[in-house]
């Protein structure tokens, strides 16, 4: 349902502590009396029982607690305990009252029942409620019983006045409610404003302005969190800058290459040799440039898909390296790639898992020196590990910890994005790659999650 207004967070902290207010009061409408009627209603017997007791311990040659004065105890009385002795046939042995011979004749029918030795009752009369107690006693050999009674005046009285100092102490919490949520949505709404404003500046890529709050640890969390996210869109911003500079260098040379050599064609000159060698050179060149603007589209485009476009399935690792075996062999004829583990079974994306083959051997064919070996082992039981090494030289320690990283060239390297596309496919399937130096060359490994046992949602089986 669509509220009539917009709801703020002041709005919404009033609301809940008026809500909580009313909710108290309703509680206390319906609770409250029925709590108070019960407490005091217990309370008057046990009053009238401790004076009754109290006054038949002191009985001497009279009944002891003779009532103190007509004056004192008529029906106006809020707190007077009446209290009278009758025998069996309910005629007054001791005490006097002023009841009328109805009121008596009713107090005689509940107590002709009674079996117990003592026993409460309440008898309503005239628009006022009696609460009396009875107890069976036995004196100078007649049975008898002790009959003390009091009104509800007192009662009545207490109960307003508890009622009155209820409501005031309910109207003056309320208003101190109100006020704090005052105040509270005062206290949290001013860090939000202020996060706001700097989610502003960052929306206009101002965002070199930090944001740090003191004060309660929820508070100082989410300053540290948008912290974070500040320094963390800081460096994204700049590593973006540094990609789109080293791009621009990379494709820069070939174009002022195509340009020269074109421009010569045109004005007739010929720098290397005749027409024929001048073409060449432009042509290799312009594949060379159409590779590293397909890296770069590759590259890219695992920033604005992440895994999104994964497609997982089962592949036999030896078809799929007998491929690219296949297509990268002419690069190098002398040198002889190696295909073992050929019936492991890895799991993940075919078209970006023959990228990486595809890339680790073209390096690889850059620095070996008669053998390449790519190799699979699925024995374990939660990673599959591919390993594509070569016998070439080891690689210093200072290019080896950036090897992974764009626009990183080694010796030999040609557009410093290979390395780094593996290094993303790898992290897309939850997997690490890394590099290490052994005792015969270079090895390249990268650890994939191991097969599901079981057919998942949206998951082939089938084995490609």
């Amino acid at each position: 349902m669509k509220l009539p207004f917009k709801m703020t967070l002041t709005k919404r902290i009033w609301i809940c502590f008026a809500s909580l207010e009313l909710l108290i009061g309703i509680i206390l409408i319906i609770v409250y009396p029925y709590s108070i009627q019960s407490t005091l209603k217990e309370n008057t017997y046990r009053t009238i029982e401790v004076q009754q007791m109290l006054g038949f311990q002191e009985l001497t040659g009279g009944y002891g607690v003779d009532n103190p004065g007509a004056k004192v105890h008529d029906h106006e009385s809020t707190s007077s305990i009446w209290t009278l002795m009758v025998n069996n046939q309910f005629e007054t042995i001791i005490g006097r009252t002023q009841l009328n011979h109805s009121t008596l004749m009713k107090m005689k029918r509940k107590i002709g029942h009674q079996k117990s030795l003592l026993a409460r009752y309440t008898l309503k009369t005239n628009n006022s409620t009696m609460y009396f107690v009875v107890r069976r006693i036995r004196i100078d050999g007649m049975n008898g019983y002790l009959i003390s009674y009091m009104w509800d005046t007192y009662n009545n009285e207490l109960a307003e006045s508890l009622w009155s100092r209820l409501i005031f102490t309910f109207v003056l919490a309320s208003i101190l409610s109100l006020f704090l949520a005052f105040l509270l949505a005062r206290y949290l709404k001013r860090p939000l404003d202020i996060l706001g404003r700097r989610f502003k500046e960052i929306s206009k890529l101002n965002w070199e302005k930090p944001f740090e709050w003191k004060g309660d640890v929820e508070f100082e969390r989410l300053s540290a969190q948008f912290e974070e996210m500040r320094l963390n869109l800081i460096n994204y911003d700049q590593s973006q800058k540094v990609f789109l500079q080293q791009a621009s260098h990379e494709l820069k040379t070939p174009i002022m290459i195509v340009q020269s050599y074109a421009q010569s064609v045109k004005d007739g000159i010929f720098p290397k040799g005749g027409l024929d060698d001048s073409m060449d050179i432009i042509i290799r060149e312009s594949q060379q440039m159409e590779k590293r603007v397909r890296k770069l589209l590759y590259f890219t485009r695992f920033d604005s898909l992440g895994n999104k476009a994964m497609r997982y399935s089962r592949i036999r690792f030896g078809e799929l390296a007998s491929l690219v075996r296949k297509r990268l062999m002419v690069q190098r004829s002398t040198i002889e790639i190696h295909v073992t583990g050929g019936e492991t079974i890895v799991y993940a994306d075919r078209e970006q898992l023959q990228t990486v083959l595809e890339n680790l051997v073209e390096n690889a064919l850059r620095y070996a020196v008669h053998n390449i070996w790519m190799e699979a082992d699925g024995n374990g039981s939660l990673r599959t590990v591919i390993t594509v090494r070569n016998d070439g030289q080891p690689i210093p320690d200072h290019e080896r910890k950036v090897m992974f990283e764009p626009f990183q060239k080694g010796e030999k390297g040609q557009f410093g994005l290979g390395l780094a596309i593996v290094k993303k496919i790898a992290n897309n399937h939850h997997g690490t790659i890394n590099v290490r130096n052994i005792a015969d060359g270079v090895a390249f490994e990268m650890n994939l999650p191991a097969p599901p046992h079981e057919k998942q949602n949206g998951v082939s089986d089938k084995i490609e």
